[in-house]
Order: structure tokens, then sequence, then C-alpha cells
């Protein structure tokens, strides 16, 4: 029996908690996370609100439990770390839009635990979708946190139950159910504008994949860690590869990417390897079809959806 001032979304995250072994703080801690994203995920903005300080002390002791940042004793993707870091925690991976819209589309149960040499990390590399028909759109809680943000702000994605009706019944008025074909046109427009979708993976959220995020570098929260050496992004397993006989050094790319890999020689364009992050959005900018994504094993192996069972 469903206590009154309990929501239904609620009970089914705590049940899908129970099953999974999850103990009351992980539950907790994934509630506080999704009924209170704006606040949880904003904190990286600058808006600046009073609330922003009460968090100073949950930070240090979250900086205690997973650490931010690498130490000798505790490395990001390490199985014998003392304590997993922020980024085995939490983390996200970038999709070229082909497998960002196989993932949407979707249409069938997947229960599936990814390699290591996909995702990097110790924890959360599990893809289970129930329902991967139920989408919802969300305002992006990054975007939200910023005082001039991006545009437009309904960006992120939230795939599959319990997160998606979670979401959706606790933010009434920031969600809306789509279908798979608005979800691809959002992905589609959103790396058009030079913006990474990224498949994003928390250990609260049942240790799963739960969200596909259409960010920028400017207010993404995760992009902004990444550029501060906190690993909580992974290569997409490509490489952008620049054609110098078609490149104009126009200079398109170089302004779209997120992870300022692209600089110019007098040749043309020509890739940071140590920075490209193979999300793809500067072969879609580009007039000439110059640059093309090849796979990088020194990277790690690609998400292939195709391959998900």
């Amino acid at each position: 029996m469903r206590p009154p001032f309990v929501k239904q979304s609620t009970l089914n995250y705590y049940r899908a908690c129970r099953d999974k072994g999850m103990s009351l703080f992980d539950f907790i801690h994934g509630y506080v996370y999704g009924r209170w994203c704006y606040h949880y995920i904003g904190l990286a903005g600058d808006k600046d609100p009073w609330w922003r300080w009460l968090w100073v002390p949950l930070i240090f002791i979250i900086d205690r439990v997973h650490p931010f940042k690498d130490s000798p004793r505790s490395r990001t993707g390490d199985p014998g770390q003392d304590k997993a870091t922020w980024g085995d925690a939490y983390h996200g991976k970038p999709l070229p839009l082909n497998e960002a819209t196989k993932l949407i589309r979707l249409d069938r149960p997947v229960n599936t635990e990814i390699p290591e040499s996909v995702l990097p990390y110790t924890r959360a590399r599990e893809i289970i979708l129930r329902n991967p028909e139920k989408i919802v759109l969300l305002d992006c809680p990054c975007r939200s946190g910023m005082k001039n943000p991006c545009t437009p702000i309904d960006v992120c994605l939230l795939i599959g139950d319990p997160f998606a009706s979670f979401m959706l019944e606790h933010h009434p008025s920031r969600t809306r159910a789509i279908t798979a074909d608005e979800a691809v046109e959002i992905v589609r427009a959103e790396q058009a504008r030079g913006h990474v979708s990224h498949a994003f993976f928390k250990d609260v959220m049942l240790g799963r994949f739960y969200a596909i995020c259409n960010c920028c570098s400017c207010c993404c929260g995760a992009m902004k860690a990444h550029a501060m050496d906190i690993k909580m992004l992974c290569s997409s397993g490509y490489l952008a590869v620049v054609d110098q006989d078609k490149c104009t050094r126009c200079g398109t790319c170089a302004q779209k990417c997120q992870f300022k890999a692209i600089g110019f020689d007098k040749n043309g364009a020509f890739i940071r390897e140590d920075r490209c992050m193979g999300c793809g959005v500067c072969t879609l900018s580009c007039a000439k079809d110059a640059l093309t994504l090849r796979l990088a094993p020194e990277k790690g192996e690609p998400l292939e959806i195709d391959s998900l069972h």
C-alpha cells in the first residue's frame, strides 16, 4: 500500500533500488539527485543563489567518499583503488549522432553490462531498459543554473523507467513526454549547434544509463569538470581525422569544438588528439566533408548500440 504523501514513481524507484541491493543511503542520494536536480547539478552554474553555500559541507563529504580528483591510492577506473572516485560513480560517454539516434530508437528491452574497455570506470556500467519507448524531455539543470545559458533549455533526454516517470511526476513544469522521433530531432539540432551528446551513467541511478545530455562546455557541469581534470567523461572510442585536400581553413569546426581539440597551421586544420573526445560534432559542421571519425583503440572502444542485448 502506498502512503498518500509518496508519489508512485518514488515507490517504483525505491523498489528498483531494493531489488538491486542498494543501501538506504544510496536510495536517499538518488532521490535527492532526481528530486532536487536543479540544486544538485545547478551548483556548477553561475547564478550563485544563496543556497549554494549550504552545500559546501556536503561537497566536502562527497569528496571524502568519492574523491573528485585522482590520487595515488584512488585512480579513476582502477579496480584496486581505495575509494571509487567521483568519475567512477558519475560519468558520461560522448555519442556520435548515429549512435545517439540508435539508442533513442531502441524498441526492445536491454539488459547488459558494458565492458571496461568501453566505459573505463569501476561502477555504473549497465544499460538496462525496461520501457525504452518512455522518453521524457527535461529542462537542462546545467543550463538552468546559468545566468545567460545557451538555448534552448529543454534538451536533456531521460530514457526508460523508473527515471523517466520519476522526473515527469516530480518536475511537471520542466518535463514532457516525447516520441523517439522528437528526441532524434532534438539531438540532431543540438549537434548542429555544436553541442555534444553524452550517455550518462550514475551509481545511485541503479548503477546504469539513464539519460542523454546534449550540452556545451560553457554550461555543462561535467564538461567543466573534465576541463579541470575530474575524469567524468571518457572518449567515444573515435578520433576526428582531417582530409587536408578538402580543408579550406574556414575555422567553423574549431568554433564548434567543445573540447578545443582543433587547431590550424599552414596545411589546414589539425586534431589535438589528447583533447579530442570523438563526439563527431566537427564532422557535422564541415561544409566540405573534410572531417571524419576513425576508430581509436588507444582511446577505448565505442558504445555500439547494435551490439546491445
